[in-house]
């Protein structure tokens, strides 16, 4: 058999686009998509989309997911290619997540945590049974939550906070007048920082940063970790303009904030104590912000003097790994003509093939020679 090369052109491909066109419009007889309706509607998936692509716009990632037939990894590729076009105008300061407008606040350590739980929209508690319902238009049958009867207060102090005032966990890392590490703008290094770790665990593909989390909660990891406290809600953005120099708030973010805790037996120099694994993430995204602490904590076992044993621990591994561009791109490359290689391949397998037949043959002819 014959491998020869296939040729392609111009109009092959315009033709693909083409048939790529009419797929994605798919039956014209039904009403198209728009993208109030993907951003309004598939608001878990514009959040994953955001996070990965690292970008926080709800209508770009609405048009990335409608351009990308809802596939979620070519949609934070079309994202994160855009956001490489745009002029960066200023750095915004830190968020302040303890004045976030809090929806949710749950927290797995502390019951009657000051300023109490908060359940907010949540898949918790439902029975995980298809609503064939939501297969027809429910919205004249949807009901308004009833107001509470006290008003929630939004300044609500960090869990962590009781745990600190009893010493009982490690001081919150400061970095101040530092330049955190821009992984937008810079490539990878190693070792790397946490801010880097964290900056590469947000744009990480969510399964692969679930699953890490899940091989260390197995034991590849050796963190047992709570969750101290959960938050979603809104926080304000500020920038500080030179001509002004005080900050003004340019618009308001959806995060989800996750603080995980885990135990720490201590060292010659500490007493045992609580270490901290931290997750934000864009929108609401509760399973990559605590899978993100998790793979935090676990990611600083060096730092700790914990020994580097699985794939968790491993910063090279974990940050080597995670972006699901990077790996997309290497994975697809497959498709495209490798048939140089390819036969220079084909030609050094049959020479060793030959090369092995004749050594054998020869070998068996030496053997029934000293037999005869």
């Amino acid at each position: 058999m014959a491998y020869v090369a296939v040729k392609g052109g111009e109009h092959a491909i315009l033709n693909a686009h083409k048939l790529l066109a009419e797929e994605r419009r798919g039956d014209t007889t039904v009403p198209e998509l728009t993208l109030d309706q993907i951003s309004g509607q598939l608001g878990l998936a514009i959040d994953r989309v955001m996070n990965e692509g690292s970008m926080y716009d709800r209508r770009l990632a609405a048009l990335a997911l409608k351009q990308a037939q809802g596939d979620l990894a070519e949609a934070i590729f079309l994202l994160r290619a855009y956001r490489t076009t745009l002029p960066r105008i200023a750095a915004s300061e830190p968020i302040d997540t303890k004045r976030m407008f809090v929806r949710r606040r749950v927290s797995g350590t502390f019951k009657d945590l000051p300023g109490g739980q908060l359940l907010g929209p949540t898949y918790d508690y439902t029975h995980r049974l298809l609503d064939f319902s939501l297969a027809e238009s429910v919205d004249e049958g949807l009901a308004g939550v009833p107001a509470s009867g006290s008003p929630i207060d939004f300044n609500v102090p960090s869990v962590l906070d009781v745990l600190d005032g009893d010493g009982l966990i490690e001081s919150a890392e400061r970095r101040a007048g530092r330049e955190p590490f821009d992984l937008t703008r810079s490539p990878m290094r190693l070792p790397a920082g946490r801010d880097q770790r964290l900056q590469n665990l947000v744009r990480g593909d969510e399964g692969f940063i679930v699953g890490l989390a899940y091989s260390s909660a197995r034991g590849y990891g050796g963190s047992h970790p709570y969750v101290a406290e959960m938050r979603l809600g809104e926080v304000d953005v500020e920038i500080v303009p030179e001509e002004l120099g005080f900050p003004i708030v340019i618009g308001e973010i959806t995060v989800t904030e996750c603080q995980m805790i885990s135990q720490f037996d201590g060292s010659a120099a500490t007493l045992p104590h609580f270490t901290r694994g931290y997750g934000l993430t864009l929108g609401h995204c509760e399973r990559k912000a605590m899978s993100m602490a998790l793979v935090d904590r676990t990611l600083r076992a060096r730092e700790l003097g914990e020994e580097v044993r699985y794939p968790a621990q491993d910063e090279e591994f974990v940050l080597s790994h995670s972006d699901s561009v990077e790996a997309t791109g290497l994975i697809s490359h497959y498709k495209l003509p490798h048939y140089v290689d390819f036969q220079a391949d084909l030609q050094l397998i049959r020479n060793m093939r030959a090369e092995r037949l004749a050594a054998e043959t020869k070998a068996r002819d030496e053997s029934s020679h000293e037999i005869g």
